[in-house]
């Protein structure tokens, strides 16, 4: 025993009951806390494993978000790729219209050229008519007959011979005619154009003549003006290529349907000298 055990001061002091029970409580608390410490911490461990199983859901969710994305993409570069190739078959379209409106523009023009080319034609021809028509007689004879020039010069004959036998009865046709209408194809017997009155007069002796007047110019034996009987056909324009036919009646006399206006008339050949003349009888 130490030498200071008697001193009561110097004695430790015993633990009493109360003090380790307290202090056995607070271990036990301390022990609780751990154990509940460790019971989360254990339990928030476990928490990674929790999220680990519902990664495949949210990896499932991503697939179906980039496959949308993915249908939206190849969606969008069809509707570009369409939308090229209309533009493309429009740019086409418009090339060909352009190319179409030339061309037409191209056939517009020659075909207004050429009409320009057959109205001058026309309009040529139409004046060397009138020059013919109009054109005054250059000479004139007396005597058992008389003559009148073209404007060629051409002495044109104006015999007074009666008419005899055919010739006779195509002189009488035609003159009884005087008066009717002017039609364009008309052959009769109320109206007539030029070669319809001279067909339908050489059908009264039972000559067929051509329709035409460019046939009826060379239907018989070409005569010189200056040689005229009555019953030839006269003609005006080229042998073949008339473009107006009459009867000579004699004297110097013609009748023939020579326009709308007058209708059948009977004028000397001074009215509008003829080009030439051909015999049928």
């Amino acid at each position: 025993m130490s030498h200071t055990a008697h001193i009561r001061s110097h004695r430790k002091p015993r633990r009493s009951a109360s003090t380790i029970a307290m202090r056995a409580g607070v271990a036990g608390g301390v022990l609780g806390t751990l154990a509940v410490a460790g019971a989360s911490g254990s339990a928030n461990a476990a928490e990674p494993v929790a999220q680990t199983l519902e990664l495949p859901t949210l990896t499932s969710d991503v697939a179906a978000q980039v496959a949308r994305s993915a249908d939206a993409t190849q969606q969008a570069a069809a509707n570009y790729e369409l939308q090229a190739e209309r533009d493309a078959a429009a740019a086409n379209a418009a090339k060909q219209a352009k190319a179409d409106l030339a061309e037409a523009r191209k056939k517009a023009a020659q075909a207004r050229k050429k009409a320009e080319e057959a109205a001058r034609k026309e309009a040529a021809a139409r004046a060397s008519r009138t020059a013919e028509r109009t054109a005054p007689a250059t000479t004139t004879s007396t005597g058992t007959g008389s003559s009148a020039g073209t404007s060629a010069g051409t002495t044109v004959s104006t015999s007074t011979s009666t008419a005899t036998g055919s010739a006779a009865a195509i002189v009488s046709f035609v003159e009884a005619q005087v008066g009717k209408a002017y039609v364009s194809g008309a052959t009769g017997p109320s109206a007539y154009d030029c070669s319809g009155l001279v067909q339908s007069a050489f059908r009264q002796v039972g000559v067929s003549l051509p329709r035409v007047s460019q046939d009826q110019s060379v239907a018989g034996t070409q005569v010189s003006l200056g040689n005229l009987q009555p019953g030839d056909i006269l003609y005006w324009g080229g042998a073949g290529s008339a473009y107006h036919v009459a009867v000579y009646v004699g004297d110097g006399m013609f009748v023939g349907a020579q326009n709308p206006s007058t209708g059948v008339v009977e004028r000397p050949l001074s009215y509008d000298p003829p080009s030439g003349a051909v015999r049928v009888l």
